[in-house]
């Protein structure tokens, strides 16, 4: 989990012991992989279908320390929504382009981890974080948890991500590397992200199982996400 400034681009675990790693600059960036399956709603339909925002959270949530909390939590029918950054958050299993090397706020560990025990992977693993449960905001009553699904939307690109770490108590609006990379954001943990213009649709009482199976988070999200844009239409 990062604690976001200006200054950056946008459960009890031991640590895992430092790595030695080849210098960020020498590690070309893999090819940007687009999650999403054809076949279910468009990010200009799941966008329609959350137009507009029925409040839920009782304030609001900053987009980095330091500046004004205006990103509302709003609620729809079976799911949740908010518009914010994207931060990237590389926490979890050291990999190439996620441990202490490339990026300077690394922690190796993850809110959720994964069915064998192990911290997610967020070079691989489509995931976003959200803010601890609490007297703003208390996402276990609308049944979000580790593993939960959702869309995440930038531009015309969608793609389906979990819930997969929990950030700061007033900040909102990160998600992992792969998520980022899906999307055709840069991934960068030191200066990449988006400033603004992403939509995180988080849907209630619906987790994908094993939680680093993706294939089992596009398969339920599509299905829920035709479910919202009907109701909606």
């Amino acid at each position: 989990m990062r604690v976001r400034t200006l200054t950056l681009a946008a459960t009890g675990v031991a640590l895992l012991a430092p790595t030695a790693y080849p210098a960020a600059a020498s590690l070309p960036y893999p090819k940007r992989v687009v999650f999403h399956e054809e076949g279910g709603p468009s990010a200009a339909q799941l966008r329609r279908a959350v137009r507009g925002c029925d409040q839920i959270s009782r304030g609001r949530y900053r987009q980095d320390a330091g500046t004004p909390a205006r990103v509302r939590i709003c609620g729809t029918r079976g799911a949740v929504h908010w518009k914010a950054d994207l931060d990237i958050d590389c926490d979890g299993r050291p990999t190439a382009h996620c441990n202490r090397r490339t990026d300077p706020t690394f922690a190796a560990t993850t809110a959720f981890q994964q069915s064998d025990g192990r911290m997610l992977n967020a070079e691989k693993l489509p995931y976003i974080v959200v803010p601890p449960a609490g007297p703003r905001w208390n996402h276990r009553a609308h049944g979000i948890r580790g593993g939960s699904v959702a869309a995440v939307l930038y531009r015309n690109r969608l793609t389906y991500a979990v819930v997969g770490d929990t950030g700061p108590r007033d900040i909102i609006g990160e998600a992992s590397y792969a998520t980022a990379r899906a999307l055709g954001i840069d991934p960068n943990p030191r200066y990449g992200g988006a400033p603004s213009g992403v939509t995180y649709i988080v849907f209630e009482h619906a987790r994908a199982w094993p939680i680093e199976d993706h294939g089992a988070a596009v398969a339920l999200g599509e299905r829920l996400a035709r479910r919202l844009v009907r109701h909606a239409g």
